[in-house]
This record gives structure tokens, sequence and C-alpha cells, in this order.
């Protein structure tokens, strides 16, 4: 079975915009007539073409998207914007045609101009890093709710408009994607809107066309090097937020040494903002109260202007988060007495899927958390011992077909960091899953504290044995899933949840 795909958020009420119109303002070179021909929306995927549609084609790994032309015209496509080699795949399509030198380096423009998203634009805020995008986004989103305002989000794991909730497909959608998604919150009146931006989404021009009012980046660790060749070039795809044509002002966390280099390199002013003691930036934070159910924190910034809060989320890299959120609402123009005001009595955020506690009040506690990579096992393992008085249990695999190279180091760091460590499968993709396990349990040998060590699969079998290993007291971090719904095994989604088989483990052994 094949989950279903999350649907693409368009305007309800989309306004037709003359292709003619399009092609003059860009200077385009085009072929047929395009007399009386108008466009109300934009999509590069032939399968989801609705009429009216601009259908861009743009060359893949294995095919040309102009290949599918003439079945996005069946679809109600009005139109076919592509490069020279698509033009000659699309001829037969019985559309008109618009040339450009590359089709995605232009949707992002041509995606604002037919939703007219440069139009009454709302606040954008944006967020990079290797981890706490999304615990960022949504603790902004969170903020500017208390603040009164209606709010809009884009993350790795749902889109808001308002208060509706679909889930998300990519952390940062394709740029006709997101421009669709600006319209439909622009018909909701939203007002700000917080967006996860990857790596990936900079270098594949998923945010082209946008400008944000503020642009943030958190950290920068060993993840992605499957798509860059090494952490230097990681770090440039990410530098690439901090430019004019992207951002008008930034927020840089010094938590890692990479923050220095993007102030260094920044082409846009920047404030800095440190949670790291010893390192000192224009903001810093200060830890007063951690608990299993928050972590209270100062937040002290220039002139000695400062505010006290929670967030219900536990690691003092949650209150980083939280810190770096409140930050870029002040550089956005909100005063930080208004910000302490509306939370004065904590920041009402819920996080699906990150470091979420999914057990009752007896038993051990089950955290269901997305984390990947090694250094996102270091924060959540050392946050988990924290509130633990017995034993810490791990769960987690790594994704197939997705970076090898950090594997060994999740292994080991997993290994340092729990007292049992179960190693199973995650998104095997088109890779072995016995093999990615063999590397993870590799790597895990390797630690200078080694956990007691076991291999469980599937999944639905490793939480079953986590659980049965806990007592009253032990934490159970299963990493890796989150809030996702799907496991992806060689090209198939079947619906999954590990929130859902983690509580009906619990159920089974007997806990509330």
């Amino acid at each position: 079975m094949t989950a279903r795909i999350p649907p693409v958020l368009r305007p309800e009420h989309p306004l037709a915009r003359p292709l003619a119109g399009l092609v003059a303002e860009f200077g385009l070179e085009s072929l047929g007539s395009l007399d009386d021909v108008e466009i109300t929306g934009v999509t590069l995927r032939s399968t989801e073409v609705e009429s009216g549609d601009l259908y861009v084609g743009i060359r893949g790994g294995t095919s040309h998207g102009a290949q599918f032309a003439a079945q996005a015209a069946e679809s109600g496509a009005v139109a076919v914007l592509t490069d020279r080699a698509g033009a000659e795949l699309a001829a037969d399509s019985g559309l008109p045609i618009v040339i450009v030198e590359s089709p995605r380096a232009a949707l992002g423009d041509v995606s604002a101009w037919v939703y007219r998203t440069a139009e009454h634009p709302p606040l954008l805020l944006g967020v990079t890093g290797t981890n706490g995008k999304t615990s960022t986004s949504y603790i902004v989103e969170a903020i500017l709710k208390q603040l009164g305002l209606v709010t809009g989000l884009s993350s790795t794991a749902e889109r808001h408009i308002g208060d509706l909730t679909v889930v998300s497909r990519l952390t940062t959608p394709e740029a006709s994607e997101m421009h669709a998604l600006l319209a439909r919150m622009r018909e909701s009146e939203v007002r700000a809107v917080a967006v996860e931006v990857s790596a990936q989404a900079l270098s594949r021009n998923r945010v082209d066309g946008l400008m944000f009012d503020v642009v943030a980046f958190t950290n920068l660790s060993h993840d992605h090097l499957d798509d860059y060749a090494d952490m230097d070039e990681y770090f440039e795809a990410k530098l690439a937020f901090f430019d004019p044509e992207r951002g008008k002002r930034g927020v840089v966390s010094l938590d890692t040494s990479w923050g220095l280099k993007v102030v260094e390199r920044s082409r846009i002013p920047v404030t800095t903002i440190s949670a790291t003691p010893g390192v000192v930036g224009e903001w810093n934070v200060e830890i007063l109260d951690e608990r299993a159910e928050y972590v209270e924190f100062r937040l002290t910034g220039p002139e000695s202007r400062s505010l006290v809060t929670r967030v219900p989320l536990i690691g003092w890299h949650m209150a980083a988060n939280a810190a770096l959120a409140i930050v870029m609402l002040v550089e956005a123009g909100f005063e930080l007495e208004a910000i302490g005001h509306a939370i004065q009595d904590g920041i009402d955020a819920y996080l699906p899927g990150r470091t979420e506690r999914v057990s009752g009040d007896r038993g051990p506690s089950v955290y269901v958390d997305f984390g990947h990579s090694p250094d996102a096992f270091l924060n959540t393992l050392g946050a988990v011992r924290k509130f633990t008085t017995g034993k810490v249990i791990m769960v987690f695999g790594a994704d197939g077909d997705r970076d090898a190279t950090k594997r060994h180091e999740m292994g080991r760091v997993a290994s340092e960091g729990s007292d049992i460590l179960v190693i199973t499968d995650h998104h095997p993709r088109f890779e072995n899953p016995e093999s990615i396990r063999k590397t993870l349990i590799e790597g895990a040998n390797r630690a200078e504290h080694q956990a007691e060590l076991f291999e469980v699969s599937p999944p639905e079998q490793a939480i079953r044995f986590a659980v049965s290993q806990a007592k009253e007291g032990d934490s159970i971090l299963w990493a890796g899933p989150g809030h996702q719904d799907y496991r992806d095994i060689e090209g198939v989604r079947t619906p999954y949840s590990a929130r859902a088989e983690a509580r009906e483990a619990l159920r089974e052994a007997g806990w509330a």
C-alpha cells in the first residue's frame, strides 16, 4: 500500500494572468500563439496539473519533464515553459511553448509573477542550519500567535495556514509550490510566515523569488554529504541565504564555529546569539531551570535588555532555538517588551516528533524524535539522560540512499550516550537494510563507552524489544522517524507511525 502524497496548497480563487504578459515581462522567446491564453497556476509535475496551469518541463536525472507535455495538456495545462531541448519534446502537445535557458532557475520568478506573491507580501522569517530548523520555525510561529497574528508555517513536518494543517512533502517545497502556498496564505489574511529552508532548497532554487525580512542560521554539523562534496561546500550552500537578494537582515548562532564564518562572510547586516558558556554574542542565553516538562532561560541583549521565559521541550539546545526565534522577531521589528509580555508564562509551542513524549504517567518515558545526525543524537541523548533515573535505551536506524558517511559516527554517538542500544531499520529505500545496520553496528563498536547492543528488525519489533527491556524510571529514545507517517521501502511509501507503534508497544507491555 502506498501512502497518500500530501496535497499542494494552492489559492482557492486564483487570478488569471495573460501568458503574453509573462513573455513580455521577462523578455522570453516563445513558440505558438499566445493570444487569449491565460494562466492561473504553475506546476512541474504532470500528474498534478490543474486547468489553466503553466506546465514547467525540467530535465531530470533519467528523463525530461517536457516529455509529458501532452499528458499535461490533457489535464488542462494551457502552456509549457521549458528549455530548448524540452521545446522539441513538447512540440506535439499543441500548447504554446515559452523557452528559457534553465526552467528551474526561472521557476521562482515566474511563479512569483503568476501568483503575485511580491504584491503585499507577509512578513517572511526563514531558518537554515543542520539541526534546529524545524524547532525554531515552530517556535517563531508559536510566539507570533501569542502576539495575536494570523500565521503561516512551512516546515519539514507540516504546512500551516492559520488553523489549516497539512503534512509536508519536502523540507522546503519546490518554488512553484512555495509561491502557491503564499498565495493561499494571502487569501487567509496571514500576516507572518515562518519558513524552514534547507541547503538543498538554496542550491535548487526552491526559495527563488522570495525576499525574507529576517534569515537565521542555527548550526552546521555532519549531514547531507551525499549532496555536497564536503563540509565546506555544504556551508557555502547555507551561506547563500545571507545574500541581499534573499534576505534583509540576519541572526546567527555562534554555538558552532561555523556561525562565526557566516558572520564574517554575510552580505547582509547580522546580529549574533550564543547559548554556549564562554562564547559571547550580542544576545546571550542563560539556562535557569531544566525539568522534564520545560527549559527556563534568560535572554539578554544589547543595552542589558532581557526577558525570562520557558519552552515546553527538553534540552539546552531547545532553549537556544527558542532564544534564536525571539531575536528573529526583534530583528523583524517587534518590541522585546511586547514579546516578553506575550510569553511571560511560557512559549505555547507543540513540535510534532521533536523529542515528543508519547508515554503515560506510569512506566518508562518514551520519546520519538526526528534527529538523524550525530550532533542531533548527542544533544537529545544528553537531554534525555538528565531526566532519567534509570537506564537510557535508544532505538534508531539510518536512511538508505542518503549520506552514508555519517553512519559510523551516528552509531558511535548512540552507543556513547545510551545504556542499551537497539539498531533497527528506518527508510531503507533501495538499499539493503541489513547492510545499513551492519555499518551502524561497526560505528557503535568504536565507542569508548559501549552500550549493550542489540540488532532487531523490523522497527515494529525493535520498539517492542526496547519496551521489554525497560522499567519504571528508564527512558527510551526512538530517533529518526519523528513525525513521519510512512516508511520508504523500495520506492513504496508504506503507512507507518512511530508514535502509534510506541504507544501500542507500551499498552501491550501493560503500561497505560
